[in-house]
């Protein structure tokens, strides 16, 4: 296939989008737009013959694969509902209309029946219809173009609180059994407000009722109640409060959708019940809240005690009680019958008491003449046991004891005695033989000179005039040398 630049026709705009796609979805506008002709140059056997089939085919995959899912709002006109139960529309605006196509099972989940004239939002896939080489969107959901933007808004919002947890049911607070007083946060002015204190009345008229008005729609609507639901917390006037408006509209209930209603709700201490619209109509601030009723008179219902209900209660607890009581009574009638029959007179009392004294005493005697008998036998068995164990005759036994063991200890000492002294003289016979005390008796002498303590061995070790003692077995000599001697 040949695209020439020098082909006298004018230049197309630049494609708009980005990526490949674009540029195809460009590429092929351009196709249709300006006719490709076959170079002056080129060989037959060179060209590139696309049928109308295979055109409208690689049109189709260019535009399916080149745009995303998108959603398309516009105004409905000549629809068409064949047997088959598809449905075939154009979607049109002040400049430009498009063919679409509903096929039955996405036909069979729309929440309205769609009608020439109204506006909607699409939401499709671009694609092109072979057969006829028209260009279309395969439509698989369509709702109403206002309440359609509304409902994305509250979906998107209602997952990311969902997601931070404000619709958790572990914060939901339960709601007072038997509250000293409820509050009603509702327009002042509106039908909610009669049906909740038309029920109230009938179910229990004597709850004290506080009312906050707030607006229930309308710019500014979600903050005021806000500020409100956060008045009404400050000032602690009540055990529960009631968030209350009539049915509407999801344009109506909007303020009730928007997240300062929710967070509001989520942080009030004070448990929150809800009763807007209808049955079917769900907010966010229902989701918020720790109750929801489908109306306003259902949540006048949920917040309020059944006065039948409580008299029921009461009339049973009374007779309960009047039962109990019955039964104290009979038990302590019955106690008081066993009391007066035990009741005697003080005198005959008196003379019982007097008879069991003198048992007592006869008692006492008797016990004492036993004790008594009881504590001499003990002394005569401790008395014996006592003569027999006296320590006279143990002192006796350890006299004798020791004299015999003095006897012995003399003799030992005895033994000892001669045993050592003969072993005295056996080593003083020693001693004597080697002692130098019998050297010298027998004639010898100790010589040292008298300015050294040395015993003289040699005569060479004195010299002439030198001062020598000389110790003999009987005294000591102190000799002058006037001559040595040698061998």
């Amino acid at each position: 296939m040949w695209l020439l630049s020098n082909y006298p026709r004018p230049v197309p705009p630049p494609a708009q989008g980005t990526g490949d796609a674009a540029g195809r979805v460009a590429l092929l506008t351009d196709l249709i737009e300006y006719p490709m002709q076959e170079p002056p140059t080129s060989n037959a056997r060179q060209r590139d013959v696309y049928s109308v089939s295979r055109l409208n085919r690689e049109a189709r995959a260019l535009l399916e694969g080149g745009l995303p899912l998108l959603w398309v709002e516009g105004e409905i006109s000549n629809l068409a509902r064949p047997s088959s139960g598809h449905l075939y529309f154009t979607l049109k605006d002040e400049q430009a209309q498009v063919r679409c196509a509903l096929f039955r099972m996405n036909a069979l989940r729309l929440g309205f029946a769609p009608e020439n004239g109204a506006q909607v939002l699409a939401r499709a896939r671009v694609s092109l219809y072979e057969a006829r080489g028209e260009f279309q969107l395969i439509v698989e959901h369509l709702e109403p173009a206002g309440e359609g933007a509304l409902r994305r808004a509250f979906e998107l919002l209602k997952q990311r609180l969902a997601a931070e947890g404000l619709f958790d049911e572990a914060h939901k607070k339960p709601l007072p059994a038997l509250p000293r007083q409820i509050g009603i946060l509702t327009s002042p002015t509106g039908a909610a407000l009669r049906d909740i204190l038309t029920t109230l009345r009938r179910r229990f008229p004597a709850l004290p009722v506080l009312i906050y008005p707030i607006p229930v729609q309308g710019a500014g609507a979600a903050q005021k109640i806000a500020a409100m639901l956060r008045t009404a917390n400050a000032r602690a006037e009540c055990d529960v409060l009631a968030l209350a408006r009539g049915g509407g509209s999801l344009e109506d209930l909007w303020a009730f959708n928007e997240e300062a209603v929710a967070r509001a709700i989520y942080a009030s201490p004070i448990p929150v019940v809800t009763g807007i619209g209808h049955e079917i109509d769900f907010t966010i601030a229902d989701f918020a809240a720790d109750r929801r009723a489908p109306t306003p008179t259902a949540a006048a219902e949920l917040i309020s005690p059944d006065r039948s209900e409580w008299f029921e209660r009461l009339t049973r607890l009374e007779n309960r009680m009047w039962q109990a009581a019955q039964r104290r009574l009979g038990h302590l009638q019955q106690a008081l019958h066993n009391l007066q029959k035990r009741l005697q007179h003080p005198g005959r009392r008196l003379r019982d008491q007097a008879q069991r004294l003198d048992g007592l005493e006869q008692r006492l005697h008797h016990a004492r003449r036993v004790a008594l008998r009881h504590a001499h036998a003990r002394l005569a068995e401790l008395a014996a046991r006592l003569h027999t164990q006296t320590p006279l005759h143990r002192l006796r036994q350890a006299q004798s004891q020791l004299a015999y063991h003095g006897q012995r200890l003399r003799a030992a000492a005895q033994r000892l005695v001669e045993q050592r002294r003969a072993g005295l003289q056996t080593l003083t016979r020693a001693l004597d033989a080697v002692s130098p005390l019998a050297t010298l008796a027998r004639g010898y002498a100790i010589v040292r000179l008298a300015a050294a303590p040395n015993v003289l061995r040699n005569a060479r070790d004195a010299a002439p005039g030198d001062t020598v003692h000389a110790r003999l077995a009987q005294g000591s000599l102190i000799c002058k040398v006037e001559r040595t001697l040698g061998e």
